[in-house]
Formats: structure tokens, C-alpha cells, sequence
């Protein structure tokens, strides 16, 4: 009888990705998927340590009864990956000395060998080397979602922004090659995903090291043509790094979608240079300018942190001031939080107390709640392309799509839907998305 896997995932959609690598790779040892946590004969916890207490969050889980004995007293292989496996590395032993595998976010590939060498050993396992090969093998990931497809780019990053542990979980940035990216956007769409995401941690970095010639503009060129793709999505992109080229292949090339996922973090230049972004309020008005000359109706969407260590009052209305300016489609806002391995935790003292933290980010939340709801509301009436992705659970008989500026639509559908892009007219708006109803179906 195969032994069987359960993976559980926290944190981006490269960690998503990563889970369906790990998927593969179990499935070629020999495993199969558990239908749920009592059957599998191997745990994986694959993590994420940009949020805050991340490393909590784990030993927390990991001190749950069902992953640490069950009632036979046996219980599943434990493996913990990703970030905060990278970070901690051996020290997860002396807090859950019952995991068995510690795996580092270049060291994937050696899963199921390092499984293998606990079960024989019965000893832990752990390897967090940095593996410069970003390549992986083409048709293994198990991808979760029957419309999308995640696709990294390049892994890891140089910027070293002062808040930001990727640098030290993820590594120095390393590009992986344009056939490798092609040959899996065309895997993908032979498997009938429509839309193609691009993930890296600054992704329009992307320099090809197969082809000169090749940049992130042209890598979505590239992929654009790739028959069978319908939209394209990239996240995240940097400001410093979006040129003219890229704004213009976002206007002009068909299947990328009209959205932009760009990470302002702070309004206030005098915080931004605390941070390393290396651009200022200034910059970003004017890149949000020229993206929208360019494309009238392209939806842009934020990071933002309040709390940063000296960010004053004055700071702080710079960031609500610039998130009236912009009018964000959509915003992702937290509390600042120290993370291990970063300049700011080494020589900048978290200055601003929790309450006031929590104070800052519901003004902010409130100031984006209005403009978000402004938006949804004047989408009423409007018919737009919807993307169905997903069928609901908790209605029978709906289903749900994006517009390619990333917005949800809900709308009464079938099963057979998905996969489809329709004609949506929008009726109604809710907090987080949209009501529709299809405006036209077809066969």
C-alpha cells in the first residue's frame, strides 16, 4: 500500500508553488495524496517567516496533539520546510525534537531522500544548503488549481530592504532560464490552464541567463505568444525596477492583465529611506502617473506598513495621503513586525507602541475601505471579462472569475464554467468583490 502525504502551506503564492513542487516530488517516491491529517504517513509543514511570529506559529502547530501522537501512540513523519525552516534550520530540534526532516527553501529537491534517510536512520534529517541550480524538473509540480498556474521566474533577492528576511531565508537572486519558463507556461497550458502567473520576489529583475537580449518585458513577450495562454499575471514586481518597456507591454500585450501588484510599503519618503526601497513618494506618483496614461484602466494594488521604527504621525498621514492620491484598487496593510536577519532588528529599536500600531492600520483600513467600495459601486452596470477560476462551496449552483484587473466576481454558474472567460454583468458590490450575472454564454 503507497504511503501517503499531507502537505499544509503558509504564507505567498511562491510557498503555494513550492507545496505543488513537494507534491510532485512525493508522488514520484511513490506517494499519494492523504484525504486528511489521520491518514498520512508524512506531515509537511511548508512555511513562511515574513509574518509576524512566524516561527511561533509553527511550534504551535507543531505541539498539536494530531501531528504529535495519535491515539495508538504512533504517529506521521514530521517534515517542516520553507522559510522558517531556512532560518532556524537545527534549532526547530530543541523546541520539536520529534520533526523528523528539516528542509531549506533551495534544498526542495532533496525531499523524499531525506524522508528516506530518517525512516532508515531514525535520526532527523535536515539540510538548508544554498543551492545555486534554480532549475526543476518539467511536468513534476502537482499543480492545485485547474486555471491558474504559478511559474517562478527567479528566486531570492539583493535589495535587502530593511525589514525584509527574504534575503536571508530565500537568497541571493537567481534567475532561472527562458526555455526552462517556456517550455513549463507550455506544459501548463497543455494541461489547460488559462492563466499564467509569474512569481518572483522582484520579478521584473528577470534577466535571462540563456539569452542576453531577454528581460522581464521581453520574457512577457515571450510568453504572451505561447498559444493557448489567456491572461498573464505577474507579483511582485519592483517600482525602482518598472521601466517604460514594461508599461509598455502592459498596454500592448494582450493576454497581460491590466493590474499591477506594486509595493509602495510607506508614503513618506523620509520612511521609505529608512526602509532601502531606494525611491521616494515622488518616484511613485509618477510611475502611477505614466502607468496610467498608458492604461487608462489599469487597477493597481499595494504593500503597505504602518509602525516602522520612527515612523512619526507626520509619516503616517504621507501614507494616508499618497492611499487618497492613488485610490488602490486593493491594498495589503500590516503592523510592522521585527524579522530576524534584518538591518532593522539589528540597529533600529521598534519605536511605536502596539496600540498605536493597531490605531494606524485601522485609519488606513478605513481610508481604503471607502475607496475600494467607491470603485465596486461605479463597476455596476458595467459588463467586463470574467475569468471563472473556482466553484463555490457554500453555494450550490455559483461560481467565481476575476476581471483582469483582479477584482471577484460571484455569479450564479455551473461547474462546466470553469476555465471559461464571460461576458459579466456587474449587479451588485459587496465589501471584497462583485455580483454579476453572465451577459452572454454560448455553447
Amino acid at each position: 500500500m503507497a504511503r501517503k502525504y499531507l502537505i499544509e502551506t503558509f504564507g505567498c503564492q511562491m510557498n503555494v508553488h513550492d507545496s505543488e513542487r513537494f507534491a510532485g516530488l512525493l508522488e514520484q517516491a511513490g506517494y499519494e495524496a492523504a484525504a486528511d491529517l489521520s491518514e498520512a504517513d508524512l506531515v509537511l509543514l511548508n512555511t513562511c517567516s515574513v509574518r509576524e511570529r512566524a516561527a511561533e506559529k509553527l511550534f504551535s502547530r507543531l505541539g498539536e496533539d494530531p501531528i504529535a501522537a495519535r491515539v495508538d501512540g504512533s504517529r506521521p513523519v514530521i517534515a517542516v520546510a520553507g522559510c522558517v525552516a531556512q532560518q532556524e534550520g537545527r534549532a526547530i530540534l530543541r523546541r520539536a525534537p520529534y520533526v523528523d526532516v528539516i528542509v531549506g527553501t533551495q534544498a526542495a529537491r532533496q525531499l523524499p531522500a531525506l524522508v528516506e534517510q530518517a525512516l532508515a536512520s531514525g535520526r532527523a534529517q535536515f539540510d538548508v544548503d544554498r543551492y545555486e541550480d534554480v532549475s526543476f524538473p518539467l511536468g513534476v509540480a502537482r499543480r492545485g488549481d485547474p486555471v491558474k498556474a504559478y511559474v517562478t521566474i527567479l528566486e531570492g533577492c539583493n535589495d535587502h530592504c530593511a525589514y525584509c528576511v527574504v534575503p536571508s531565508t530565500r537568497g541571493r537572486e537567481r534567475m532561472r532560464s527562458k526555455a526552462d519558463i517556456l517550455a513549463e507556461v507550455q506544459e501548463a497550458v497543455a494541461g489547460g490552464r488559462r492563466e499564467i502567473q509569474l512569481l518572483g520576489q522582484i520579478v521584473n529583475d528577470y534577466q535571462a541567463p540563456d539569452d542576453p537580449a531577454c528581460d522581464f518585458p521581453a520574457l512577457l513577450e515571450a510568453v504572451d505568444a505561447v498559444r493557448g495562454v489567456e491572461r498573464i499575471r505577474f507579483a511582485s514586481p519592483h517600482p525602482r525596477h518598472a521601466s517604460e518597456r514594461l508599461i509598455a507591454a502592459i498596454r500592448d500585450l494582450p493576454h497581460v492583465c491590466k493590474h499591477v501588484h506594486l509595493p509602495i510599503q510607506s508614503g513618506s519618503t523620509r520612511v521609505l529611506q529608512l526602509m532601502r526601497r531606494r525611491h521616494t513618494r515622488e518616484d511613485y506618483l509618477r510611475l502611477v502617473d505614466a502607468l496610467r496614461h498608458a492604461v487608462p484602466a489599469v487597477a493597481i494594488s499595494t504593500d503597505l506598513i504602518v509602525g516602522f521604527p520612527g515612523e512619526t504621525l507626520e509619516d503616517f498621514e504621507c501614507s494616508l495621503s499618497l492611499v487618497a492620491a492613488v485610490r488602490f484598487e486593493s491594498m495589503f496593510s500590516f503592523k510592522y513586525s521585527e524579522r530576524p536577519n534584518t538591518l532593522a532588528a539589528r540597529r533600529m529599536p521598534d519605536d511605536v507602541g502596539g496600540e498605536e500600531k493597531a490605531r494606524r492600520l485601522a485609519a488606513l483600513h478605513d481610508v481604503q475601505r471607502e475607496i475600494q467600495m467607491e470603485g465596486y459601486r461605479a463597476a455596476v452596470g458595467g459588463v467586463f471579462d470574467v475569468l471563472v477560476d473556482s466553484v463555490s462551496r457554500r453555494r450550490a449552483q455559483e461560481v467565481a472569475g476575476r476581471t483582469t484587473g483582479n477584482v471577484v466576481v460571484n455569479l450564479p454558474g455551473r461547474r462546466e464554467w470553469l476555465g471559461r472567460t464571460l461576458r459579466v454583468r456587474i449587479v451588485g458590490a459587496g465589501s471584497n468583490s462583485l455580483r454579476g450575472e453572465a451577459a452572454e454564454v454560448g455553447d
